[in-house]
């Protein structure tokens, strides 16, 4: 009995501690903001937001609500972490290889890189791809055409847009390959595990993930075609591109140095992992006549993603809260939107803050069990 007091005790003194110091700060605003007659409530957020935004993935105008705004700030913020996450990944594990080559200059110039840009401040290379790199491109009226339809003007990157006809069906399709590749991988791991044999499952996943979909447009009536951009002369000297699909300068610019910035560490986790794998381990698989690619692929990379997904939680979750400096080149992430102008004209503060502390709160939570998701289904199971 003794003993479960001396475990429980501890417990409760700590939880009546975190009460207790919640309670106080909770109090103390309370008294704070009836004195000063500043009411406590999340009515604004019905409230017309009276500002716009230059960039909105959902139809947003000043006439929308607060809560609107909100929404386009966090749409925002997904996009950039979502995008710099995926490309943070494949440059960080490409660096990582490389670091590990046997080419002496392959072997240099990704420590070079990995060096350079992890020793220079995150907001210093956003500054520089934003006021530098991309202040220097030409004017959209004198752009010059990339493959005919893309075209890179200081006000950002004009692209193609697609026009689907029965895009049902196709993403169906897509959706079907996807099952289908999943159920492959499954039966080619249990195969290898039973009978030895490996299936040319990366032949396959890439024959289904491009035999469907073209099916689609044979016998499924799907049609694509595209929206080229659009020079417009909207004043004497003023030209904007109009159709296909724009991307602003700020996100150019913030994906660029998140990515660039993260896949320092992402590679430095790589190498790490890889490193952890033990020599007689790579001996005993090139013993077997397996090749240099093979040995990478079955035996070091299986085991090193255990060493390396943990540190590399980390990093996704550093970039995603990273985003929130997008503020400094006026993306309209959820830090500017809405605890920047929303905060500026309701006077919310409390409550503002409060959302969007709980925001990336979510966010890094939600990324966490993802990640450690899929860490305890690689990891080593014990018979």
């Amino acid at each position: 009995m003794n003993f479960k007091l001396q475990k429980i005790v501890p417990q409760l003194i700590t939880v009546l501690a975190v009460v207790l110091v919640f309670g106080f700060f909770s109090y103390n605003a309370q008294v704070n903001m009836e004195n000063r007659g500043i009411d406590f409530g999340y009515g604004f957020l019905s409230q017309e937001s009276s500002f716009d935004v230059q960039f909105s993935l959902i139809e947003y105008d000043g006439s929308h609500s607060y809560f609107r705004a909100y929404l386009v700030g966090l749409l925002n913020t997904i996009l950039v972490s979502v995008i710099g996450i995926i490309f943070a990944t494949i440059l960080g594990v490409i660096v990582g290889v490389a670091r590990l080559s046997p080419n002496y200059l392959i072997n240099k110039f990704a420590a070079f890189y990995v060096e350079f840009f992890r020793n220079i401040p995150l907001l210093l290379q956003i500054f520089f791809w934003y006021f530098a790199a991309l202040r220097a491109l030409p004017l959209p009226q004198d752009a010059d055409a990339m493959f005919g339809v893309f075209f890179l003007t200081i006000k950002g990157l004009y692209v193609p847009a697609f026009v689907w006809e029965n895009f049902n069906v196709f993403f169906y399709s897509i959706v079907a390959a996807i099952i289908a590749i999943v159920v492959i991988r499954i039966h080619a791991r249990k195969v290898q595990e039973t009978q030895g044999k490996q299936l040319p499952v990366l032949w396959i996943s890439l024959g289904l993930i491009f035999i469907l979909p073209l099916l689609s447009f044979v016998i499924g009536g799907v049609s694509l075609s595209f929206e080229i951009p659009k020079l417009k002369q909207l004043a004497t000297t003023s030209f904007i591109y109009e159709g296909g699909v724009s991307l602003p300068p700020e996100l150019i610019a913030l994906t660029l140095s998140l990515a660039l910035y993260t896949a320092t560490f992402i590679a430095e986790c790589v190498r790490a992992g890889i490193q952890g794998v033990g020599k007689g381990q790579k001996e005993a698989a090139a013993s077997i006549g397996l090749n240099p690619n093979q040995v990478l692929k079955l035996v070091v990379m299986p085991q090193a993603l255990r060493i390396i997904i943990p540190p590399t939680t980390n990093q996704y979750l550093n970039l995603t809260k990273n985003s929130s400096l997008a503020a400094a080149i006026a993306y309209p992430d959820l830090v500017l939107v809405f605890a920047g102008t929303a905060l500026m004209q309701t006077g919310k503060a409390i409550e503002i803050v409060s959302i969007t502390m709980l925001t990336y709160l979510s966010l890094s939570i939600s990324i966490s069990i993802l990640m450690n998701w899929y860490n305890k289904k690689i990891a080593i199971k014990e018979k």
